[in-house]
């Protein structure tokens, strides 16, 4: 992360920036980046930053309220199986490290029931997809996966194809779809961890300001 010195900042704390919601912290990350700003490990052409930068989304006070719900104790999942939540958890912890601090998988759960029916189907074979390649290789869902199996898993999976159009058939073309599906999953798991408190603060935010770039990504080695 870079020194505070080189952060540009584009607003000044008032009292309401102070514990900010869900609903404040998404419009610091958009105004951050109409300053120029690129959301981390999230493509500006990934459904999570369309939805996010909706109109819809961001006039939705009743999505909101419920994402100021997400750590409530009876939480339960709104578009997601019991154990599609259980699978996206393990995912998103092994993948941004941190996630279920900040219920990264219990907003992305939220956003996908509001979200199109084309985003909600291929956000479900990706999962389907990194859980079939864990029961392939260990015979385990991915949650009952220890971290010695996990992390060469995902480090597959996130190793992008040196020439994917050239891929023929069988376990090459295989290797590419998954790299896909891992990217996908990244993306939702990311913006959804980048917009909560415990990710912008992992940013630099401290209460006191935003930023108009972001100081880049501290998580640990373990991060994909």
């Amino acid at each position: 992360m870079g020194s505070e010195k080189n952060l540009v900042v584009i607003e000044s704390a008032t009292t309401e920036t102070v514990g900010l919601t869900r609903r404040a912290m998404v419009h610091r990350l958009l105004a951050a980046m109409s300053a120029g700003a690129a959301w981390p490990l999230v493509a500006g052409s990934h459904p999570i930053f369309e939805l996010l930068n909706s109109d819809a989304f961001l006039r939705n006070d009743a999505i909101f309220d419920r994402a100021e719900e997400l750590g409530q104790l009876d939480w339960k999942p709104a578009f997601l199986t019991p154990q599609q939540n259980e699978l996206l958890a393990a995912l998103a912890e092994s993948i941004v490290p941190g996630s279920t601090r900040a219920h990264a998988s219990r907003f992305i759960d939220l956003l996908l029931s509001m979200d199109k029916q084309e985003n909600q189907r291929k956000f479900a074979e990706s999962l389907a997809a990194l859980d079939a390649e864990a029961q392939k290789r260990f015979k385990k869902s991915f949650p009952a996966l220890g971290e010695e199996q996990k992390n060469p898993l995902l480090t597959d999976a996130s190793t992008k194809p040196k020439n994917p159009d050239a891929l023929g058939a069988g376990a090459d073309k295989k290797r590419s779809a998954l790299y896909g599906h891992f990217e996908n999953l990244k993306g939702w798991i990311s913006g959804a961890y980048y917009s909560s408190e415990v990710g912008m603060r992992e940013l630099g935010w401290t209460g006191d300001y935003a930023f108009a770039t972001f100081p880049g990504c501290a998580h640990p080695e373990g991060h994909h």
